[in-house]
């Protein structure tokens, strides 16, 4: 069976065809373009590390529940031919999943998952509604208001930076740059 992990067509065409709301694909678009800057900023494969986190999310919108999401994803990348680390580490982003997280890639994910939504949602409040406006301390500000963007876990954003072993300002200022860089595709 081929293995299409570094096939980014493919996993586009794969996402887009699990997940049909506008919002959840800009989501995996996102987190794809924090998680490949960090690749590169770690030497590793861009292409790779970019894939799974285009597709780690792909089930949700199928498989909502903490029960199904995203074990049925996993079954599903299996399938296909995706290896075990590429779906080891999909299934190391949910807390509840049993899997640990113990690659630079899967920390990585994890650590631009909950932000990169969180940088999405700050911008949306901006007035001109763009991605050049996001500062840290924009994004600090809202970190504190739990009514703002409440399905995003606080916590999940400061362990997942944690665990990079990099200072949460840095970290937050990294993947809103890493966004301003690829705005366009996400609609920022």
């Amino acid at each position: 069976m081929e293995d299409h992990s570094r096939d980014r067509e493919y996993c586009l065409n794969l996402l887009k065809e699990f997940t049909k709301s506008d919002s959840l694909l800009k989501h995996a678009y996102a987190v794809e373009t924090c998680v490949k800057a960090y690749a590169n900023k770690y030497n590793e494969d861009e292409v790779y590390w970019g894939n799974v986190a285009l597709l780690h999310d792909f089930d949700y919108e199928a498989f909502p529940t903490a029960e199904e999401h995203p074990f049925k994803g996993s079954e599903i990348l299996k399938e296909k031919g995706f290896d075990d680390n590429f779906r080891n580490t999909i299934l190391s982003h949910a807390n509840y999943s049993g899997v640990p997280r113990d690659t630079l890639l899967a920390k990585a994910l994890f650590a631009c998952d909950e932000l990169a939504g969180f940088i999405t949602a700050v911008t949306y409040v901006r007035p001109n509604k763009t991605v050049e406006e996001v500062e840290v301390k924009s994004i600090r500000k809202k970190m504190k208001d739990k009514a703002f963007a409440r399905s995003v876990n606080r916590e999940d954003i400061i362990n997942g930076a944690e665990a990079l072993g990099i200072q949460l300002d840095e970290h937050i200022e990294f993947c809103i740059n890493a966004m301003k860089l690829n705005k366009e595709e996400l609609g920022l």
